[in-house]
């Protein structure tokens, strides 16, 4: 495949009547424009691989001025970073780095609230090599009380809530090892090094298929000009791309089709990774960071109806406000959705949290589900019967993958002669 292509002139000859709501949707109006000119007997996935093969990434909308953390910033400063910007992750920038580095030089990586929340359950095990061994793992071991054996691999039931009782999470984030520990000190669990990118000529398709079938949740966008990030592609900001786009023939033409009709959801019920509600909250961290999962439903005791969804997303209430659970015994699943829907409110924070279960049926449309989770602002949908029970989860990946696929040897050496990956690396 050929990664950088010459410039395509795209944008129809428009009156000013047709001027695009928004850069989102002159975006949709492109494709409009190249989906018309496919050949006929291409079906409609192949005339959308086509069009999203002839659009560089340079024409996705920029995202506002970017947040950066300083490589020598302590985590509890990159947890607050994150949490005021309402951001996910941030790029890491090595502050050691000269004023003229390359970009490779220039970033250690990206830092993830949901790396951070694996690492310190990784620091707290232990059997782990990681473990610290300093006086400020010592210190962090006591003052995390009980963590050790809330992160092994063993489950947890509702009599081990009381490991996050009264003030464990107060106690968490007033240690010195929390709040002396650099970013820089965890770039080991950072997944590339420093990180998977592209460049502004490459393709749309190419994007899309990193941030669904390769599962990166962002991509960043090089200026190989001046070293730095020009854009952050998210999976996000791509569904809010689609959601701009209704009225459009190529995007109806998909969008209108039903959710069972094009696979989705792809996971039984069985299947469904879940929490009860009288578990410990600990155990629904310690489930996503074991399966390698960003959410999961909080179930009724007894029961199959989910009364709530906690992500990765959600260590900040964790992190950022442990008093909210002083009055609380233990922090069970149901603890804590209460507790952090309290603190919201009170605060009059907006957030998905506030917004309960979001559903949705197998018969409901791609456009209508879209537009949910784009409103919404969320990660995941699950999927209901009629008496509300959990049949299935549909999470944006799962959809961008329906709008394209990989053709043989698309990416060719991309992985292994672009950038340089550590040991082990999985993409």
């Amino acid at each position: 495949m050929a990664m950088a292509m010459a410039s395509v002139q795209l944008g129809r000859q428009t009156s000013i009547q047709d001027s695009p709501r928004s850069p989102e949707a002159k975006l949709g109006m492109q494709v409009e424009d190249l989906w018309d000119v496919q050949e006929p007997e291409l079906s409609p996935n192949e005339k959308l691989n086509a069009c999203f093969e002839s659009i560089p990434v340079s024409a996705f909308p920029i995202a506002p001025q970017g947040i950066e953390i300083k490589s020598d910033a302590s985590l509890a400063e990159a947890v607050q970073i994150l949490a005021q910007n309402k951001i996910l992750s941030a790029p890491v920038v090595d502050v050691d780095a000269p004023e003229d580095a390359t970009w490779m030089d220039r970033y250690i990586g990206i830092v993830e609230f949901a790396g951070i929340a694996v690492w310190i359950l990784q620091q707290s095990e232990p059997s782990s090599p990681r473990s610290p061994s300093s006086p400020n793992g010592a210190e962090f071991a006591i003052a995390a009380n009980g963590m050790v054996s809330a992160a092994g691999l063993g489950a947890l039931g509702p009599e081990d809530a009381s490991i996050t009782s009264g003030d464990f999470f107060e106690a968490l984030t007033s240690s010195e090892f929390y709040k002396n520990t650099k970013v820089r000190d965890i770039s080991g669990s950072f997944r590339w090094a420093p990180f998977l990118a592209l460049q502004k000529s490459n393709t749309f398709l190419t994007m899309l298929l990193l941030l669904s079938k390769y599962k990166m949740k962002s991509v960043p966008v090089l200026d190989l000009g001046d070293g730095k990030i020009d854009n952050i592609i998210t999976q996000s900001a791509v569904i809010h791309m689609l959601a701009e786009c209704t009225g459009l023939h190529w995007f109806e033409s998909w969008g209108s089709k039903k959710l069972s009709e094009i696979g989705l959801p792809t996971m039984s019920p069985d299947h469904i990774i879940t929490v009860y509600e009288d578990e410990p909250v600990l155990q629904a961290f310690k489930l996503m960071r074991k399966k390698r999962i960003g959410g999961i439903p909080v179930i009724e005791c007894g029961g199959k109806k989910a009364i709530g969804n906690i992500s990765l997303r959600d260590v900040q209430f964790l992190l950022t406000a442990p008093d909210i659970y002083c009055d609380y015994r233990s922090i069970t699943a149901k603890n804590f959705l209460i507790a952090v829907r309290n603190y919201l409110e009170k605060h009059e924070k907006r957030s998905p949290m506030l917004s309960g279960m979001i559903t949705c049926k197998r018969d409901e449309t791609v456009k209508e589900l879209i537009q949910k989770l784009d409103s919404e602002k969320i990660q995941r949908v699950y999927v209901t019967d009629e008496n509300g029970n959990l049949e299935g989860v549909i999470t944006l990946r799962d959809i961008i993958s329906r709008l394209v696929h990989e053709p043989r040897g698309y990416f060719g050496d991309f992985f292994d002669g672009v950038l340089p990956l550590p040991e082990n690396s999985r993409v």
